[in-house]
């Protein structure tokens, strides 16, 4: 039978977890890892505060209306929603624009993460969370920012890429069964930190649970559609 020890170890590798990489030995070889451990912050005032301000600046990089500008397609905030994202850009038509746009909100909350990750494992927390803030709150557009998905992945995959395996999982399984993007990502925004936490990686378990909540506050409006059965699906016209 499999010690806990060995357990962790294959999680590790299977997950692309390395808590070497995060600046941590791992607590389970010595008998476990406790709740003192999970809530001390390592990093000094001066470098969280730099970490924050990197990832909220990469963040709040408002790509999805640069992009646009730049296609002489106009504010994409003055269509649809008013979103910043890709879904709303994806609204002027332009497949190709709407998929860069996708593409780089992610990126950026990987890289803010990944390299921030060079100096320990909460500096890549710090920077990733404030990424995620700086694009739902970027202070160029009034704080008015997206919902935060590809943002959400993107720093998912900075701390834990093959992750990113299990969100989209979920995500494919249930728009396939349920044809609903947005309860799609809600779920897998649920799945994501329990699994995390189940594997030993309590920290960035944590951290994305704060972004899930977040995630589901932003999709208010989305999830009274779903409840009121409005929802658009996915491939309806309307």
């Amino acid at each position: 039978m499999l010690r806990l020890p060995a357990i962790h170890r294959v999680s590790v590798a299977i997950l692309g977890l390395d808590p070497r990489i995060h600046g941590r030995e791992c607590h389970y070889m010595n008998g476990g890892t406790t709740m003192s451990d999970i809530f001390t912050w390592q990093l000094g005032a001066l470098p969280s505060l730099a970490a924050l301000a990197f990832g909220y600046l990469l963040g709040s990089i408002p790509f999805g209306l640069l992009l646009t500008r730049m296609a002489g397609l106009g504010d994409v905030r003055k269509i649809g929603s008013g979103n910043i994202g890709a879904t709303n850009v994806l609204r002027t038509g332009n497949k190709k624009l709407a998929a860069a746009t996708l593409l780089l909100d992610a990126l950026k909350g990987t890289a803010a993460a990944a390299i921030a990750s060079r100096w320990g494992l909460d500096a890549g927390i710090a920077a990733g969370f404030a990424a995620f803030l700086g694009h739902l709150f970027p202070v160029w557009l009034g704080f008015k920012g997206g919902k935060g998905v590809a943002t959400y992945v993107g720093v998912l995959l900075g701390l834990a890429p093959v992750m990113v395996l299990v969100f989209a999982v979920v995500w494919i399984g249930l728009a396939y069964l349920t044809r609903y993007s947005s309860l799609s990502a809600l779920v897998a925004t649920i799945v994501s930190p329990v699994v995390l936490w189940f594997i030993g990686h309590e920290k960035v378990a944590l951290l994305f649970a704060v972004l899930t909540v977040i995630t589901w506050w932003k999709h208010r409006a989305n999830i009274g559609r779903l409840l009121s059965g409005t929802e658009s699906r996915i491939g309806s016209k309307g």
